[in-house]
C-alpha cells in the first residue's frame, strides 16, 4: 500500500525556515501532482503548494516568494521550504499525493512560529 509520511515540523520563531519532507513508501513514480496543505485549528483545510508530475509548481498567493515545493522521485520525497516564517503560518501541514483516480494523505507534521 501507499503511505505517505511528513517529517521537518516543530517551533520556530517569525522570521525563520523549516523544510518539510514527505517521504512515500510504494509505488509512487506514477504519481500525478503531489501538494501540502495546511489546517490550523477552527479553519478550512487549505492548499500551500502543489507541484505536477512535470515539475510546474502552483502556490498560494500568502506563500509566493516565500514557500518553495519540490519534488525528488528518486528519494520517493516531495519538500517544501519555508522561510520567512510568520506566526500565522502555524498550522499542521499534510502532504497529499494523487495516483490515477486515488488520493493519498499523510498524517501531517505540527507547524509552529512564535513571534
Amino acid at each position: 500500500q501507499v503511505q505517505l509520511v511528513e517529517s521537518g515540523g516543530g517551533l520556530v520563531q517569525a522570521g525563520g525556515s523549516l523544510r518539510l519532507s514527505c517521504v512515500a513508501s510504494g509505488i509512487i513514480f506514477s504519481f500525478n501532482a503531489m501538494a501540502w496543505y495546511r489546517q490550523a485549528p477552527g479553519k478550512q483545510r487549505e492548499l500551500v503548494a502543489r507541484i505536477s508530475s512535470g515539475g510546474y509548481t502552483v502556490y498560494a498567493d500568502s506563500m509566493k516568494g516565500r514557500f518553495t515545493i519540490s519534488r525528488d522521485n528518486a528519494r520517493n520525497t516531495v519538500y517544501l521550504q519555508m522561510n520567512s516564517l510568520k506566526p500565522e503560518d502555524t498550522a499542521v501541514y499534510y502532504c497529499r499525493a494523487t495516483r490515477g483516480p486515488d488520493e493519498y494523505w499523510g498524517q501531517g507534521t505540527q507547524v509552529t512560529v512564535s513571534s
